[in-house]
């Protein structure tokens, strides 16, 4: 049984290569479509070079990021109906005990921002109740400080072997990763940027649709 469940991952994976490809034809659409908004993206920029320099220069704050990625597995169990029952972080690893789990729990903190997620709720509360709004390109800044925490840190635990995605299939775990993170980028972009978000994911679909059908074309042609 376990067998076929990593079997059918992996074909899962690879029918969903095609999707990958589109998410990225997407997403040079729509940054350059986003190109008028400079000032957003000088902000953002900046935010992110000033984490490579502390992040290349100064030691690694994993303590930080590890609470993060077991903060997210118990937030995506809650979603799915269930509960933390012990979490433990240090700065060698940590270890996180949930009574619900699925591929989605085990793989979101490669893909969600946690960080990010939890500055852009407390700067729309303040904006709400305390007219934050005056502070908005501070608020760019930090975004762009920690969505590049988020890549640097993922990218640096990565390089040692994980379990949750062993436990999932390189190839099913990496699609997954990859998806993941490519619809962060094509909601976050275009809600930063003031875009059509609902555009932005039809988009997705319809260069996900002819790669499909480029793909059907060309095997058709060699069977």
């Amino acid at each position: 049984m376990q067998f076929l469940t990593k079997l059918f991952k992996i074909v899962v994976g690879i029918f969903l290569l095609p999707v990958c490809v589109g998410a990225v034809l997407t997403l040079w659409e729509v940054i350059s479509k986003s190109g008028k908004a400079e000032s957003i993206w000088i902000t953002v920029l900046s935010g992110a070079v000033v984490w490579v320099l502390i992040y290349i220069f100064l030691p690694k704050p994993i303590w930080i990021y590890v609470f993060g990625h077991e903060l997210t597995h118990a937030i995506w169990s809650w979603i799915f109906g269930g509960h933390l029952k012990k979490m433990k972080v240090s700065s060698d690893g940590g270890h996180v005990l949930i009574t619900k789990s699925n591929f989605l729990t085990s793989l979101a903190p490669y893909f969600f921002p946690i960080y990010v997620v939890f500055l852009v709720v407390i700067f729309a509360v303040g904006s709400i109740f305390w007219n934050w709004n005056q502070y908005v390109l501070l608020f760019y800044f930090l975004i762009g400080v920690m969505y590049a925490f988020h890549i640097t840190l993922t990218s640096h635990v990565l390089k040692t072997e994980q379990s949750d995605i062993k436990n999932e299939g390189y190839i099913f775990g990496g699609v997954i990763i990859f998806l993941g993170n490519m619809l962060v980028l094509l909601i976050g972009i275009p809600l930063l940027t003031k875009m059509n978000m609902q555009n932005a994911l039809n988009l997705w679909l319809n260069n996900s649709m002819q790669v499909y059908n480029y793909i059907s074309l060309h095997l058709s042609l060699y069977l």
